[in-house]
């Protein structure tokens, strides 16, 4: 499976303003977008549909948009509501596109001792 690496610079999360403010910038959501994680999920289950406009990026059919969590274990010590609703938001992306019969489109790559 192909896959677009998306760098995400969590040292600059601290909280769930900075938060939503970091993936919007990172992965372009629309600026209708509200800043919570239901808009979060909605916008990257989407994630691979052009005509949707939920990311800048979109990703082609059958590829996995790889959110690349930089310094992960120093943002998971500093933001633990945050880190776990990364985690657990990316797993509903891919538990709700499984449920309408698509494949999974996200993955997180998480980078930073632990």
């Amino acid at each position: 499976m192909q896959t677009l690496v998306i760098p995400v610079p969590a040292d600059r999360i601290t909280d769930w303003d900075s938060f939503h403010a970091v993936f919007a910038d990172c992965l372009g959501f629309p600026g209708y977008c509200g800043a919570n994680m239901n808009a979060w999920i909605d916008c990257l289950t989407y994630a691979d549909d052009a005509e949707a406009g939920m990311v800048s990026r979109p990703v082609p059919r059958g590829t996995l948009l790889t959110l690349r969590i930089d310094e992960a274990a120093a943002f998971a010590r500093r933001c633990p509501a945050q880190y776990a609703a990364l985690v657990e938001g990316a797993a509903f992306v891919n538990h709700r596109r499984v449920e309408m019969g698509q494949p999974p489109v996200l993955a997180l790559l998480m980078v930073g001792a632990f």
